[in-house]
């Protein structure tokens, strides 16, 4: 589809739009309230640069609106192409990490989580190119996020 082609300022699109926000937010609040930290991560050694824990509720719904935002424009776009997958498996593997993370307290199963989760955001970045401008730069925050919590979780796997 031709990028100058498409109106982002349809009322469907902004339904659409909302929808992706609610989505992405409101799971990612959900899980985030049912995934706290507690006794098991307190007591975990941490690797330097870990940063403290409120952070990490800031940082999550700034990159949750921008991955919210290049979902939706990918969605108007090209709903079923192989970036819209990509986008998908990308934040089922983001909900995923906390509860098997925090709950079930498997820091190397997470790890194999995250490892698949950044290449699902590398696949978004790389073929969504082709169907918007704007969508895989939505993307680079986040990327850069993940691999800092990449860090993160590999290094507490190692020390614990």
């Amino acid at each position: 589809m031709n990028i100058a082609a498409t109106d982002y300022r349809s009322p469907q699109s902004y339904v659409a739009l909302a929808v992706f926000l609610v989505l992405v937010i409101g799971i990612g609040a959900l899980i985030g309230t049912q995934s706290v930290p507690g006794i098991w991560y307190e007591n975990l050694a941490k690797p330097p640069l870990n940063p403290p824990n409120w952070i990490f509720g800031p940082v999550w719904f700034t990159l949750y609106v921008l991955i919210a935002i290049a979902g939706w424009r990918i969605w108007i776009k090209a709903p079923r192409s192989g970036a819209m997958r990509f986008w998908v498996s990308q934040m089922l593997l983001n909900w995923a990490w906390s509860p098997i993370w925090f709950l079930a307290q498997q820091p190397w199963l997470a790890f194999v989580v995250l490892v698949a989760m950044w290449l699902s955001i590398a696949g978004f970045i790389a073929v969504s190119r082709k169907h918007d401008a704007l969508a895989p730069i939505l993307f680079v925050p986040y990327i850069v996020w993940v691999s800092f919590a990449g860090y993160l979780n590999l290094s507490i796997a190692l020390l614990n």
